[in-house]
Order: C-alpha cells, then structure tokens, then sequence
C-alpha cells in the first residue's frame, strides 16, 4: 500500500509551486534519515478530512484543534513550522478579526447582531478563536445575529468582499500568505481586531507511528529547515524555522472552549 502525503493548511493554488518544492525537500530530508516508503509527491485529489482519515497518510499538517478534539486517536505530534507572518509569536499563531472595509464598525462591540462566517466548526482560527474572543461580550449567550459556515479563510474573504457578511476571523498566517499571492482578496476587507495567541498548526503523523520514526522525521525537519536549496520555498511559504513543543501545549487550544463556557456562549450566533 503506496502511503500518501498533504499540506492542506497553507496550500492556495497560487503557492502550489512552492509547497511542492517544501515536500520535495522534506521527503529528501526524511530519506536521508532512513525513513522508507516516503511519497514523492503530496496528494491533492481528496478533502482535507478523507486525507486526514485515510489509511495510507503518512504525514500532513493539522489544525491544533485536532490534537485535542475528535482526531487526537487519529494524530501523533511531531512538529510545529514556526511562520514569518506578521501576529506570529515564535511558534505561536492568532487569527485576524476581519470586516468589510466599507464596515462602519471600528470595534468588536460594533458588530452586535452582525452577520458572522466561519470557516467550519472543527477549526480553531476560525471558529473556536472567534467564539471565545467575543463570549465577554455576549448577553444571554448570544452575540451575533446569524453565523454562516462559509468553507474557508479565503471563502470568508471572498463572501465579506461580495457583502454576504459582517466578520469573520482568518488565521494570521492565511492572511499574510494571501496578501502576498492573491491581494485582491484582501483589499476589500480591514482588520479591527485579533484573537488570542495558541500554537500553531501542527505536523502530524498517524498515532501508531514509533518514537523512532518520530525522531527521525524531526530530524528530517530540522535538516530541511536548514537547507539552502529550500530557502526559496520556505520564504515563499513564511516558514522560518521549526520547533518542538510539548504536546500538551496544544492543551491550551481547549482553554479557549473553557473561557466560552464560563460566559455561557455555548452558541456562536
């Protein structure tokens, strides 16, 4: 059974080049860790979830709310890529609070019964972030009018520019990324805000794979961290270095749901 690979985080079309050149030298880093059966190319004809459940994955990059929520007996941690985007803090990312930018609101009080969009209900940057920065201020366990599922940072973007909505939150590194490749899905938008820090989103393995072969793949990292045939791809990417952080730092992305509950804004609308 050939295993298969994805990067489905930060992998817009317009950076498919450099994302393939990042695996490419990442798979040559872990082959000369003595890691076999390495794919040679990244798998994109399935959905993030199908990739993530399918059988055959051998590595990917997750959303840390992963780790902790219905996938942490699909996942194993291995390392966490530290990004160059503005709002990042070491390996630590937050997500942008984003309105039109015809919005009359300047505040987050300003977007009271607003039309919010998320990404999907099992993201960190777009959902659970979002909830938790605006629980303070909801009254009655209700802040927003209507909240809409939109499928993606940049389909939040494209839905705020079109005025299919009031606010959405995109993760920092997103944002950054498509300011550089695609800036005119930024334009029509301005930031008012951000959420709290949490780590960023990890690289993950599935859960039966063995100390060894994590330490080798982190050693295949660091080596591809450090290599200069890749800086190209890695500045195009805003990746700048990475680092190992104790899995349960990943923990602190379920404070974010204990700080909801204890305003009870079990709902986000």
């Amino acid at each position: 059974m050939a295993l298969i690979a994805g990067l489905p985080m930060y992998d817009p079309p317009e950076l498919r080049v450099a994302v393939d050149a990042w695996w490419a030298g990442l798979a040559r880093a872990f082959r000369r860790e003595g890691i076999a059966e390495v794919p040679d190319r990244l798998d994109r004809s399935l959905s993030t979830h199908d990739l993530w459940d399918d059988p055959r994955l051998f590595f990917t990059q997750t959303c840390g709310l992963q780790l902790i929520d219905r996938w942490a007996s699909r996942f194993r941690y291995v390392a966490t890529p530290r990004y160059a985007a503005p709002h990042c803090r070491c390996a630590e990312y937050c997500s942008l609070i984003v309105v039109p930018a015809a919005s009359r609101a300047q505040t987050l009080p300003d977007l009271r019964r607003a039309r919010c969009l998320i990404n999907g209900r099992h993201s960190h940057s777009g959902f659970t972030a979002l909830r938790a920065t605006f629980a303070p201020l909801a009254r009655d366990g209700r802040f927003f009018g209507a909240a809409v599922v939109s499928g993606g940072h940049a389909d939040s973007l494209a839905a705020l520019a079109r005025g299919e909505g009031d606010v959405a939150a995109i993760d920092c590194v997103a944002h950054a990324l498509l300011s550089r490749c695609r800036p005119q899905a930024i334009a029509p938008t301005r930031v008012i805000g951000r959420t709290a820090h949490a780590p960023g989103p990890p690289y993950v393995t599935p859960i039966d794979g063995s100390p060894d072969l994590i330490e080798r793949m982190r050693a295949g990292l660091m080596r591809a961290a450090a290599d200069p045939a890749l800086s190209e791809a890695r500045q195009q990417l805003l990746i700048d270095g990475i680092e190992i952080l104790p899995a349960e730092r990943y923990r602190q992305i379920a404070e974010f749901e204990v700080e909801t509950a204890r305003y009870g804004y079990t709902e986000l609308d």
